[in-house]
């Protein structure tokens, strides 16, 4: 069973610290920064082997160097970004699968917030690790990349089994559902869940992971039901 770990960074990013008890590997996904990371890995005593990058961003690779310096640990990236990313040492797209000690990782390649975005999912935790493509009740801007591949990409998320966990890269979900309200005002679903969201955040407490259950029933981008609406609905959150 991975145990997984919050660390947030900078203004509202989520770098997440995987371990792996039998092998006692640790692995990061996107780390923006290396010091709070480093620092959280020790006071567990756990050593980092491994990093994941699911994009080129700088607020998801910006650690990767001096992680890589302090521990020796081996990144693992999206082979389409291999150019934009130096610090990787392992390239990965949709088919091949990476390995946290026995844990097996499925590569999804999600373009579309970048050129060459992957995802990583790890069936049987039940868990997924998406990056800046799906967000609670949101998706990323279409930077690099269009419409109608963020539609295929939440074509291929919304299948992954109900329970998946979904750990995306920021704290987004309370903006992201003030604008999901506007989309889709008599969502029921919806409405609880943004009086769920607004209690957490008034705590000052983190509302993901989420579930694909969840946004299954209350992300206006994954239940678009078109690229058409897709591509509307993003360009309405971008001036919302």
């Amino acid at each position: 069973m991975l145990e997984i770990i919050r660390i947030p960074v900078l203004s509202d990013n989520y770098v997440w610290l995987v371990h792996e008890p039998e092998s006692q590997e640790t692995m990061v996904v996107d780390p923006a920064v290396a010091e709070p990371v480093l620092a959280e890995a020790a006071a567990r005593g756990w050593t980092i082997t491994q990093i994941w990058n699911t994009h080129w961003h700088p607020d998801h690779t910006g650690g990767n160097a001096a992680i890589k310096e302090a521990t020796g640990c081996h990144i693992t990236g999206p082979e389409a970004e291999r150019e934009r990313i130096p610090t990787l040492d392992s390239f990965v797209k949709e088919g091949d699968t990476v390995r946290l000690g026995e844990v097996i990782a499925d590569v999804i390649d999600v373009p579309a917030h970048t050129a060459g975005h992957i995802a990583f999912h790890i069936p049987a935790e039940k868990v997924a690790f998406v990056g800046d493509t799906l967000f609670a009740m949101g998706c990323g801007r279409l930077f690099e990349g269009t419409a109608a591949q963020m539609y295929d990409n939440m074509r291929k998320l919304e299948k992954l089994p109900d329970n998946t966990k979904i750990y995306c890269a920021h704290e987004y979900t309370q903006s992201n559902g003030e604008y999901a309200l506007v989309a889709e005002p008599d969502n029921l679903a919806l409405k609880e869940r943004m009086a769920e969201v607004l209690t957490l955040r008034a705590r000052g407490e983190a509302t993901v992971p989420t579930t694909i259950k969840l946004e299954r029933a209350t992300n206006p981008f994954m239940r678009a039901d078109s690229v058409a609406e897709l591509a509307a609905r993003r360009l309405a959150k971008d001036n919302f």
